[in-house]
């Protein structure tokens, strides 16, 4: 097994709670389904939210996923003018098999923009 870090972000709707759950809930379902990972492959995963986002910490949605042995932390994004706003970013680091090529980075919603390139 190789030690990996998987990339994802998400444009969510409003800084309302619901609205940063669900969106983080989606963005981390399809990180674990595209890597094909279950949570005790996962090491830990750092989170982070754009300056406007403050009604939820986006960790929660993984615990409600179940990432109940998980180290999971949130941080507050960079808070450069004319960035996106509304986004949740997470890196993971998660012991697979898969080559490097092979990781499934996501970006969903307006997020795509933000990193084209490796978007699937």
């Amino acid at each position: 097994m190789m030690v990996r870090a998987i990339r994802g972000a998400i444009q969510v709707e409003a800084n309302e709670r619901e609205a940063i759950l669900a969106g983080v809930t989606e963005l981390v379902t399809e990180v674990m389904e595209r890597n094909r990972l279950t949570t005790d492959d996962v090491i830990s995963v750092i989170f982070t939210a754009t300056p406007d986002l403050t009604a939820e910490f986006p960790a929660l949605a993984a615990r409600k996923l179940g990432f109940h042995d998980v180290p999971l932390i949130c941080a507050t994004e960079i808070d450069v003018p004319g960035a996106l706003p509304r986004v949740v970013r997470l890196m993971a680091h998660v012991e697979t098999d898969r080559p490097r090529q092979e990781i499934q980075h996501v970006y969903l919603r307006g997020a795509v923009a933000l990193r084209v390139d490796i978007a699937q």
